[in-house]
Parts: structure tokens; C-alpha cells; sequence
């Protein structure tokens, strides 16, 4: 039996792409605003401002009046003869 044996040491690093950069960077500026706001260093104060007045109304609505004619299904049932083929089957022999 043939035995393979490698010589090359090779070292493989296994690196975070972009996103992952990224999306570490903008948890740590979350952490920091947060932290800013909980302590006082910034503060959000609405002066002005409001929600908008919305008046809604609707009035009761009614189906529409729609007349339908349709056509007449008569159903029914008739005897009728169907002539049948005769099928034969013949043994040439062959197994």
C-alpha cells in the first residue's frame, strides 16, 4: 500500500468579510449612544411638534342592484344502445 505524506505546513486564517466589520462597528456606536443618553450627556427634548388631526367618517354602503338571467339547464337521461367491439386474443406459440 502506497503512503502519502504531505510536507507542506500550511496555516489556514479564516477571515470576517466586510459585513462582519461593519456590522460590529455600528453595535459599538449603538452602545455608545445608548450609554450617552443613559447618562445624561444627551438628552432629546421635543419642544413642537404634534400628531396630525385626522376626522374619518363614512356613511353605510349598500350592495348594488344587479339583475341576472341566466340560461335554463335542462338534465336528463336517454336509453341508448352502444354497440361493443368483439376482441379476440390468439397464442402464436412463442414463450
Amino acid at each position: 500500500m502506497a503512503d502519502y505524506r504531505t510536507t507542506d505546513d500550511r496555516v489556514v486564517v479564516k477571515r470576517g468579510g466586510a459585513g462582519r466589520t461593519i456590522a460590529i462597528v455600528l453595535a459599538v456606536a449603538a452602545i455608545i449612544a445608548a450609554i450617552l443618553f443613559a447618562t445624561g450627556f444627551w438628552s432629546a427634548d421635543v419642544k413642537e411638534g404634534a400628531l396630525p388631526d385626522v376626522d374619518i367618517s363614512a356613511k353605510g354602503g349598500a350592495l348594488p342592484d344587479v339583475d341576472v338571467d341566466s340560461k335554463e339547464v335542462v338534465v336528463g337521461t336517454k336509453k341508448t344502445e352502444v354497440e361493443v367491439p368483439v376482441v379476440g386474443v390468439q397464442d402464436n406459440g412463442e414463450k
